[in-house]
């Protein structure tokens, strides 16, 4: 079982765990900041204006990070969806945090190259 970062009422959330992403922490956390207590469509039209470069975040466009965000989004408005909830009235909370790293291995004498990870937790509250 995954530890959510709130308190949910499982009625009225719904939720979604990116596990292991191969992204920058540093980039999802600050893309989780910028979309976190944001009404989901204004989130979701944030998201696609930084892939398609109209508008930036901290004057960095973020394309992995919001690519893979945008698609946990997604996938979290059809877990609110299945459950009844209304989706017009949802709060993203997103977080993200370190995942685990791996050396890429190599051969001999050479050193190998640390991999990222980051997982990210999306949670939508209906208010």
């Amino acid at each position: 079982m995954d530890q959510y970062a709130l308190k949910l009422n499982p009625k009225k959330s719904a939720k979604v765990y990116g596990r292991a992403l191969r992204i920058s922490t540093k980039s999802s956390v600050t893309v989780c900041k910028a979309i976190s207590r944001k009404n989901l469509q204004k989130g979701k039209n944030l998201l696609q204006d930084v892939m398609t470069k109209k508008r930036s975040i901290n004057g960095k466009y973020y394309d992995n990070v919001t690519k893979e965000i945008l698609s946990l989004l997604n996938s979290a408005e059809a877990n609110a969806e299945f459950k009844g909830l209304d989706t017009g009235r949802m709060i993203i909370y997103a977080s993200a945090h370190k995942g685990f790293g791996f050396m890429r291995p190599r051969r001999l004498k050479l050193r190998g190259m640390r991999r990222k990870m980051t997982n990210i937790q999306v949670v939508l509250l209906q208010k």
